[in-house]
């Protein structure tokens, strides 16, 4: 059996090192020229599935350097006004289990990890064109004449797969109407001194009328403060890291990171084509009432790492007819940011495949029995999330409207408050939020 997989991201990458380790033959196209490319992003949190099935799929020594590069963890959960009023805090459980536990990652470093071990596996400047099936084989084509040929085609290209518009032409996405634009800056005693310790210790959401809201996530990394990278990723991913594009915010030294998220309507029309300066004065320009500390550290931000993203969603899809093709993923079900569980589920999907094609290597199912079998439960998991993650972040929100959308941020301000004030919805709230991010989900089993 051979896998091809169409696409270098969490997903697909997790999914190569556990068909490694298994044994199953395995090739990533990945359109980047250079290992070196896509490094780009800025935190993801890890949470306990994502955790285990790294743990899963990752060889030890490597699912040990991720546990190693992770930043600290974060303390708090906080809902703040714009004005830096708290609404609600929620201590956060300490790590004492390295794998069923939530973790902050930089996109950047994470990606590297994960090619780390993969270069007889991974190929650069594939892009993917299109794929032709004949009989129980499957050829995928690339812009540079090349194509390859395998048993099965996996779909790991992101929100705009190309094999998902060939493939199943009729899942669509669709715009949430909102837009986010994300910049960070480096954690200095003066940006440091500009958010309370709850803030700099948490993770933290503002919500502000007009229903324009920000996160704020501070990263510290476990790496010596004179820029050095610390033991655990050595060799030639040391001397790699050193030359990323971006290095000092995002994988040698600290920093804040913030997503400032509006309505289309309240931007300008072209926003996605401004440079990293205009972005900071479109978010300074939305935030003219909000606490001088917060505007200063919009003001801080480093322009080169500013950018806008246009959030869009998938379309939940009926279950199609199973063949050699299949997909995991951003390029079957994208989400919104609104519930932190994309980069997660594609991990999900990955090691649930991982292991129906360890049944087939083992002679206990055949391959499309076994396709079907892992589509049947991301179906209804990923569309789960879709739906979920939707509902947090949409231009049909009322908080989006000029007057009632007062009234709704009003109303859930003082139902937050009132839990922040009754322990027990407290607890409540808070086991509940782990649940959905799979604290209480048993253990993924992997036998490799």
């Amino acid at each position: 059996m051979k896998v091809l997989v169409i696409g270098g991201g969490t997903g697909g990458l997790a999914l190569a090192h556990g068909l490694v380790r298994a044994g199953i033959e395995v090739a990533v196209f990945e359109r980047d020229a250079l290992r070196t490319d896509g490094l780009h992003g800025y935190r993801v949190g890890i949470d306990p599935d994502g955790s285990r099935a790294l743990y899963a799929l990752l060889p030890p020594e490597l699912y040990d350097t991720f546990v190693a590069t992770k930043a600290r963890d974060p303390k708090y959960f906080n809902m703040l006004t714009e004005d830096l009023k708290e609404v609600l805090s929620m201590d956060l459980p300490p790590v004492t289990d390295p794998i069923a536990s939530e973790k902050s990652i930089s996109r950047m470093t994470m990606r590297q990890v994960l090619l780390t071990g993969l270069d007889d596996v991974v190929q650069y400047g594939k892009e993917f064109t299109r794929f032709e099936q004949h009989g129980n084989e499957v050829t995928a084509y690339f812009t540079d004449g090349t194509a390859a040929t395998g048993d099965l085609l996996v779909a790991a290209d992101g929100a705009g797969s190309r094999v998902r518009r060939q493939y199943l032409p009729q899942a669509k996405m669709e715009e949430t109407g909102i837009i986010a634009i994300a910049g960070k800056l480096p954690i200095t005693p003066e940006s440091a001194a500009l958010v309370p310790p709850k803030v700099f210790e948490g993770i933290t959401l503002l919500q502000a009328p007009r229903g324009v809201a920000c996160i704020v996530h501070v990263m510290e990394f476990q790496w010596d403060r004179d820029g050095h990278v610390k033991s655990g990723i050595g060799g030639n991913t040391e001397e790699l890291i050193k030359r990323w594009p971006g290095l000092q915010f995002d994988n040698t030294r600290d920093y804040i990171n913030w997503g400032l998220s509006a309505t289309k309507d309240k931007l300008p029309a072209n926003i996605m084509e401004l440079s990293g300066a205009e972005l900071v004065e479109v978010a300074l320009d939305l935030t003219t009432s909000w606490h001088p500390n917060l505007r200063k550290l919009i003001e801080l931000t480093d322009v080169g790492t500013c950018f806008p993203v246009n959030i869009r969603t998938s379309v939940p899809l009926d279950p199609w007819e199973t063949t050699n093709v299949t997909l995991i993923g951003d390029a079957i079900h994208t989400m919104t940011p609104g519930r932190g569980v994309g980069a997660n589920t594609a991990l999900r999907d990955a090691v649930n495949l991982c292991r129906q094609l360890v049944a087939v290597r083992d002679g206990r199912s055949e391959l499309l029995p076994a396709v079907r079998e892992y589509e049947a439960k991301m179906i209804d998991y990923g569309f789960d999330a879709v739906v979920k993650s939707r509902a947090q972040m949409t231009s049909a929100d009322p908080v989006h409207k000029p007057v009632i959308g007062r009234l709704a941020l009003a109303g859930m301000r003082t139902a937050m408050r009132t839990v922040n004030n009754v322990p027990a919805l407290k607890r409540k709230m808070r086991e509940s939020m782990l649940a959905y991010r799979g604290a209480d989900r048993e253990e993924l089993e992997l036998k490799l």
